[in-house]
């Protein structure tokens, strides 16, 4: 499985779900989650292939973004979509 595979389930059961998904481009900035989910609040997903880990610069990011009160999700696998989606629609 790639992370594409990933990435096409996670966008197809958001907007099963009612939401929105965004592919982000981010200027001068690395790191910075792949895209934006938009269900019941705003969520910004970096999405790997199964096993994928985000590199050092990537949590470095993930992590100021968080500091900053925002959800910042990191999946690697199907499940992890629906863990994802149990969390942000109940």
């Amino acid at each position: 499985m790639r992370e594409r595979d990933v990435e096409s389930y996670f966008v197809e059961q958001v907007k099963a779900a009612g939401g929105e998904v965004r592919k982000v481009k981010w200027v001068n900035k690395r790191g910075a989650p792949d895209r934006v989910a938009m269900l019941n609040g705003a969520h910004f997903v970096e999405l790997k292939r199964p096993g994928g880990e985000p590199e050092p610069h990537q949590l470095r990011e993930h992590e100021r973004m968080r500091k900053h009160g925002l959800n910042v999700h990191v999946i690697d696998t199907f499940e992890g979509v629906d863990c994802f989606m149990r969390k942000v629609t109940k």
